[in-house]
């Protein structure tokens, strides 16, 4: 399959490129917020950066197993246009809180929350989403490019927020972000209904949640992924408290520096989506080295001497946190039962977001206590140790790879959980395609 395949279908397309406007928002602000807090509302605080990004993703472990429940039983296009709107609405009143000149830290916490209480409806219907606006044949194609969008994204805003925020402040920033809600929410009006694909919706019934994690408990190659995703999110993806504290403490420059290093670390992440948008069978074992490089490359970023080599550093951190991200996410979706493909995108999401609230405090109180290299050493060491971990866990399992597939994007059962729960008949039959 070509790289761009997914772009052909008109209703993808409208989403795609409404997708980059509105992401490339969203990294503005994330660079605008974190100066903000580190530089205006306190004096040098990782801490506090990282309570703010830790405010952002609780909502995350705290609402995902009934968000992914939502988006199983309701329309995903209505569900995305209320959810994009409540954001850009939180970005818009702490817009004009900034430009007043009367915001506080807690102003800041206190959006920052709001923000993760949308996107953790947001996020598993707009997965669910992907699937209705292509074919299963493209379904890997679109995912990857919906990454390569976001990282697209990752490129320009935080170059443009860094100079913006170093001109006349992160006030506007946050303006041109609510600005950008505006994107997604008149895509989903233009497109063409009729021209979505259906997909099973879970009937209203008592246990649904349990069903979802029953579902993910009987299948090993999903409990590997999450089980990575969770321990490198929670002490290695910190990269917004990390480079940050880094670029200031360590290098002593300002906020233009920052959106340097955060569009060169993009360059890296952009190379990493599109390299999934050509992969037609996304593997479980991609996960696990992907998890060992990026610890790997994280080190030698953490013992980078000075800002040129630190900022090259990014690109292949960057490339590895694609490549983990979007293997994850692409073999999740490729493979989950379409009744219940929310609920367990919602459960890797709690677990990929989730665990930000304990990690960045964490982070941030190693980077204030012992700097921000011991921080991000902490990050890729975990990334290692969880690497080798999974893969040895999973062949002990009774699986000789951590990925066996059956010709095709589905699943068999690879390890004595699977086999198990195919025995006993208690499991939803994850080589289910559309209805």
């Amino acid at each position: 399959m070509r790289t761009f395949d997914s772009l052909r279908i008109r209703n993808y397309r409208i989403w795609f490129f409404a997708a980059l406007v509105t992401n490339t928002g969203t990294w503005m602000q994330r660079v605008a917020q974190d100066w903000l807090v580190l530089r205006i509302l306190t004096d040098d605080s990782a801490s506090a950066t990282g309570m703010t990004t830790a405010l952002q993703f609780l909502p995350a472990l705290l609402l995902s197993a009934h968000a992914g429940l939502v988006a199983d039983r309701l329309d995903q296009r209505r569900l995305l246009m209320v959810t994009q709107a409540f954001m850009g609405v939180v970005s818009a009143v702490l817009a004009a809180d900034v430009l007043m000149g009367r915001a506080a830290l807690w102003h800041v916490y206190l959006a920052a929350f709001l923000t993760g209480v949308g996107s953790a409806y947001d996020a598993p219907a707009r997965q669910i989403f992907v699937v209705r606006m292509v074919p299963t044949d493209h379904l890997a194609n679109a995912v990857g490019l919906n990454s390569a969008s976001f990282n697209a994204a990752r490129l320009l805003g935080p170059a443009a927020a860094g100079m913006v925020t170093a001109a006349v402040g992160p006030g506007l920033v946050f303006a041109v972000n609510a600005a950008t809600f505006l994107a997604p929410t008149a895509a989903l009006a233009l497109m063409r209904v009729g021209e979505l694909y259906e997909v099973a919706r879970a009937p209203r019934a008592r246990g649904q949640v349990r069903e979802g994690l029953s579902y993910v408990r009987h299948r090993t190659d999903l409990l590997v992924m999450i089980g990575v995703i969770t321990v490198v999110s929670m002490f290695t993806l910190n990269y917004q408290v990390t480079m940050a504290a880094m670029v200031r403490s360590v290098f002593a420059l300002e906020s233009d520096a920052y959106g340097t290093v955060s569009s060169v670390f993009a360059v890296g992440s952009l190379g990493g989506a599109l390299w999934a948008a050509r992969r037609s069978q996304p593997q479980v074992r991609t996960v696990v080295w992907a998890a060992l490089f990026l610890g790997a490359s994280t080190l030698l970023m953490a013992l980078a001497p000075g800002y040129l080599l630190f900022t090259l550093a990014t690109v292949p951190v960057g490339l590895c946190t694609l490549t983990l991200l979007t293997a994850a996410n692409q073999t999740i979706q490729l493979t989950a039962a379409p009744q219940v493909r929310g609920r367990v995108m919602s459960i890797y999401m709690m677990c990929l977001l989730g665990s930000t609230p304990v990690g960045s405090p964490l982070i941030g109180w190693v980077s204030d206590t012992w700097g921000p290299r011991a921080a991000l050493l902490l990050g890729g060491v975990a990334a290692v140790t969880i690497a080798v971990v999974a893969g040895t866990w999973a062949r002990c399992r009774g699986s000789a790879s951590p990925a066996r597939y059956a010709p095709g994007p589905f699943p068999t059962a690879s390890g004595p959980r699977e086999r198990a729960a195919h025995a006993e008949g208690d499991e939803l039959d994850p080589k289910e395609n559309r209805p």
